[in-house]
């Protein structure tokens, strides 16, 4: 029977792995001849579709890069789940006899026990790499059985590349520097090598190969995992721009301290943004990733309905926070082994009279396992009385990789626990046992079932599912009871010591939780675990135990791909483009009717008609935000003179900025209307007098907000407030991105409440805080503008607005509403326009400043043009007479 329930397995697979085989040969010939292995294929172009979204018609000749594909996922077609991690959940091994490979299912694999969490009608397919190597010549029979019999897409790495890639980018560089750990000096850890990143980077690439032998990416998931493939959801969105891609971390994410010491930090961040879903075990790793991405790349996040979301590019990277569970049902089978029983009895014959601590730990310098001992030793010292009643099991898993740190690690543990066994122990007694050898999971489970406490002391880590497993044996099960003669149904006990910078910290909070480098705060610890009443182990272990079994691997996987699902929900609503290079490639979504105005047409249209309506914001749309000096260039000057010239135009610039630097700034304007203040102040043109807005006259709020305003300038380093005559602004652009950004949104909460019996609006922009009357908004200026034009008798055909930023929002609003366009004998020109690609009311939108200045001067050439056409006729029509 087939394991992908809606379809022929193989065959589907089969014929689509021969296309893609057949594309990927064209474009690897491709790279090869470019000699950059950064700049990836172009996506090859598909045929035109007549019809893709309903009521969406896509233009069939985009520019070249246009990478939009707005086909709907095929109905009736069961979507499989595609998982990536670096390794396959598989063991293998040649049969000395035949000489033929030998592969079985990995059960504690956790790619294979989150399938679980799946519907039962979902296929799921694995892409990874074996822990063998195999020759060159038996590759394709190896990936037949593999694909066939498992479901696996195997990754051959060469060897080579393997160990830059394995052993020396990701364990020895980029694994040491997520845990905290600075290349300062090489005696310590590995410096950054390019040709390992270019070996990382040639590594992800042929993961992507595979997922696009197997992928149908109208329909698939694809969940990639851990650190080894952070680059890999580039490659996929490169190649699949609505392919519905998920990642999760499995170590820590760095403090952005920490994260940008990494010369390619940019590369992997932008990498990681390509996912629709990127999730973390713990809040902190998540909001270290979303520093980064302030920081770095200046990108704010939302929590939506308890949804985090960063916005890129016109798509929405959702973040998601769970931590990892075990599988319970693998944990019990093995208590109820058979030689699980066995072993249980020995242990508890062993260790009679004593208490058992247990500590299970990898061989490495993130565990801490040296720092345990320390503990133990001065728990010894300290307390006489337990020598020769307590023990220290620890169980050291094989380390992942070799080097210089780990052989150090070793050798250390071993000295401290020699010493400690020789100062404290004495015949029949070792109050440290060193297990250093692979360990069965049934004998794991024995110690686990039977121990009074266990500790893990790591320094940094991921996740770490040890105490997960340890309450789970400690709940025991029917078998296990009735080897080790517990009565059924009597209470259970345990007792956890864990460091608080452990991922699963945060969900245990029964545990004690402990600086696992203060030494006599762990010492310390560990005795109060012993030494707990009975009744208080058995409410820490309910409490514990009903989370484990609740929060389990199937739980977290369901819950990821829900919310995958939902990040995705939209993919097929909105156009996509390609753009940037290598790994720097990212991609744009707009809506379908979100289009760049085209200089060509707007000038068109204005050239037809006979009274336009321009409305110009300023900050971020003549001048850049970046720019230092904020006066208007002679060039700007010069554009906006040419088209007051012009007696069929109504020109105005309506900024936030007030009126007095406006006044000087545009003092060459003669015919330049200017709202001030957001439209507090309006000056129809250079000899007119100032108008005030009469919706606001009461201004008894400021002698409330000011004060709130200035003790956050206080203590926001490079913060200031900005008084105007109708609002208060406090900015921040200054100031340190997070703190500032957290200030805001603490400055904002706080003047809702202090002002809410006010008749004020307190909103959020960029980089500020501002409260100004209710009323008073840029809309209301266009409104008004074009209502006096109506009533004037000057009815506008053309109405064009351009702008930057929230405050801007409102005037594209309102001059699409058809609150004046009743009075109108038929509907003008509308041109909403803002200045950067990104979500907007308007339709339209220009890269930045230049193209608006550009559009300005498309605009003013054809006004100066037909002017100077009907002046020559006027004068040729005087001279004929």
């Amino acid at each position: 029977m087939s394991k992908f329930p809606c379809q022929e397995a193989p065959a589907f697979i089969y014929e689509h792995r021969l296309a893609i085989m057949v594309s990927r040969s064209y474009m690897s010939l491709l790279e090869l001849a470019s000699g950059d292995m950064l700049n990836f294929p172009q996506t090859p172009r598909t045929l035109p579709r007549v019809m893709t979204v309903p009521g969406i018609i896509p233009d069939i000749d985009g520019g070249e890069n246009n990478n939009e594909d707005l086909e709907v996922p095929s109905p009736g077609t069961c979507p499989k789940k595609i998982i990536v991690a670096n390794f396959l959940p598989l063991h293998a091994h040649k049969d000395p006899e035949s000489g033929r490979w030998c592969f079985s299912f990995d059960e504690d694999s956790l790619s294979l026990q989150m399938k679980d969490g799946f519907s039962s009608d979902s296929g799921v397919v694995y892409v990874g790499s074996l822990k063998v190597d195999i020759d060159a010549s038996e590759q394709d029979e190896v990936s037949q059985k593999l694909l066939e019999e498992f479901n696996c897409v195997p990754t051959f790495l060469p060897p080579d590349l393997q160990k830059k890639f394995y052993h020396g980018f990701c364990k020895q560089y980029l694994w040491t520097l997520f845990h905290y750990m600075l290349p300062m000096c090489p005696d310590h850890s590995n410096r950054f090598d390019r040709t390992l990143w270019h070996a990382y980077v040639s590594a992800n690439k042929i993961f992507a190969d595979k997922v696009m032998e197997v992928i149908n990416p109208e329909n698939d998931y694809v969940w990639v995992h851990d650190y080894h493939l952070m680059v890999l959801p580039t490659f996929l969105r490169k190649r699949f721009s609505r392919v519905k891609l998920g990642f999760f971390l499995h170590s820590p994410f760095p403090s952005s301290e920490i994260y940008r010491t990494l010369p390619v930090r940019d590369e992997i961040l932008k990498a990681l943004l390509n996912a629709d879903l990127v999730g973390f075990h713990t809040f902190d790793y998540a909001r270290h990733f979303l520093s980064c991405c302030s920081r770095m790349l200046g990108l704010e996040y939302e929590s939506k309905r308890g949804h985090i979301g960063l916005e890129y590019f016109g798509r929405t990277v959702y973040i998601k926070i769970m931590p990892a569970g075990i599988h319970m049902g693998r944990l019990e089978s093995a208590l109820d082994h058979p030689n699980s029983s066995i072993k249980a009895k020995e242990i508890q014959e062993q260790f009679k009279g004593k208490k058992l601590i247990l500590g299970v730990d990898d061989m490495d310098i993130f565990k801490g396992i040296s720092l345990k001992l320390l503990a133990m030793e001065q728990l010894l010292q300290q307390h006489q009385e337990l020598r020769g009643k307590l023990v220290l099991v620890q169980i050291v898993n094989p380390a992942r990789s070799s080097g210089k740190d780990v052989q150090e690690a070793k050798r250390e543990t071993y000295m401290t626990t020699r010493r400690i066994n020789e100062v404290f122990g004495f015949p029949g007694y070792e109050p440290v046992i060193l297990i250093d050898r692979r360990v069965p999971t049934y004998e794991k489970t024995a110690y686990y079932a039977l121990a009074d406490c266990c500790i893990v002391n790591a320094v940094r880590d991921g996740m770490n599912l040890v105490p997960y497993k340890y309450i789970v044996c400690r709940q025991g099960t029917p078998k296990m009871d009735e080897a080790l003669g517990i009565a059924s149904g009597s209470p259970r006990a345990s007792t956890l010591v864990v460091s608080e910078f452990i991922g699963c910290s945060p969900s245990l909070s029964g545990a004690i939780r402990v600086n696992p480098w203060d030494i006599d705060a762990v010492a310390d610890a560990l005795n109060s675990a012993i030494m707990m009443p009975g009744l208080e182990k058995q409410l820490r272990h309910e409490k514990h135990f009903r989370y484990i079994s609740s929060h389990d691997v199937a739980y977290w996987s369901r819950s990821f791909m829900q919310d995958l699902e939902r990040a995705c929900k939209d993919h097929y609503s909105k156009r996509c483009w390609g753009i940037g290079f290598g790994l720097s490639f990212r991609i744009l979504s707009l809506s379908p009717s979100f289009r760049k105005l085209s200089v060509d047409h707007i000038v068109s249209a204005y050239k037809k008609t006979k009274r336009r309506a321009i409305f110009l914001d300023y900050d971020g749309t003549v001048v850049p935000h970046a720019s230092i000096v904020k006066t208007p260039t002679p060039e700007v000057i010069s554009v906006l003179n040419n088209l007051c010239d012009d007696p069929n135009n109504t020109v105005f610039i309506v900024s936030g900025r007030g009126q007095t630097s406006l006044t000087e700034w545009f003092a060459q304007c003669e015919n330049l209307g200017i709202a001030a203040e957001h439209g507090y102040f309006i000056r129809w043109s250079r000899t007119s007098n100032w108008e005030t807005n009469p919706i606001a006259t009461d201004f008894d709020w400021k002698r409330i907000a000011e004060p709130v305003m200035r003790s956050y300038t206080e203590t926001t380093d490079g913060s200031y407030i900005e008084a105007k005559e109708s609002a208060l602004v406090w900015h921040h652009q200054d100031a340190d991105p997070d703190f500032g950004s957290c200030q805001a949104k603490e400055l904002l909460d706080h003047l809702e409440n202090v002002l809410a019996n006010d008749p004020v609006v307190v909103k959020r922009g960029q980089h500020i805080v501002e409260v100004k009357p209710q009323g008073v908004t840029k809309g209301l200026v266009a409104e008004k503008v074009l209502s006096s034009m109506i009533s004037d008798r000057k009815l506008p055909d053309f109405v064009m607005c351009i702008g930057d930023d929230r405050s801007d929002e409102d005037m594209f609003e309102s001059i699409s509403t058809t609150a004046y366009k009743s009075s109108l004998p038929a509907a003008p020109e509308i041109f909403a326009c803002t200045v950067g690609q990104k979500p907007s009311k308007a339709r339209y939108y220009l890269d930045d400043t230049v193209d608006v200045v550009t559009l300005l001067q498309g605009l003013a050439t054809a006004s100066s043009i037909k002017s100077r056409f009907s002046t020559e006729i006027q004068v040729s029509f005087q001279n004929t007479a």
